[in-house]
């Protein structure tokens, strides 16, 4: 019996995870809020912190995202609101 590959009946719309967490050598995950980069593709256009279910993070790893933005808009790294456009 032959098995057939079915097409998907809907487009799928989720965007892929984005890995935030690092490794650290002693083997705990953490979030680093120097890496600013990364940091950006957590906010919103208006500059909020998407929620978990956008980004694919579990909830600890939302906790310690939501910290490190926080902590790089408290340094002066990230901005408090999104840009003028």
């Amino acid at each position: 019996m032959a098995t057939t590959t079915r097409k998907p009946r809907f487009q799928s719309f989720s965007r892929p995870k984005i890995r935030i967490g690092k490794v650290a050598s002693t083997g705990k995950v953490y979030v680093d809020y120097k890496d600013t980069e990364t940091l950006k593709k957590m906010l919103t256009l208006n500059g909020k912190i998407q929620p978990r279910t956008r980004i694919g993070a579990a909830a600890f790893e939302q906790r310690m995202i939501t910290d490190a933005i926080k902590r790089a808009r408290f340094m002066a790294l990230l901005p408090y609101v999104g840009s003028a456009q």
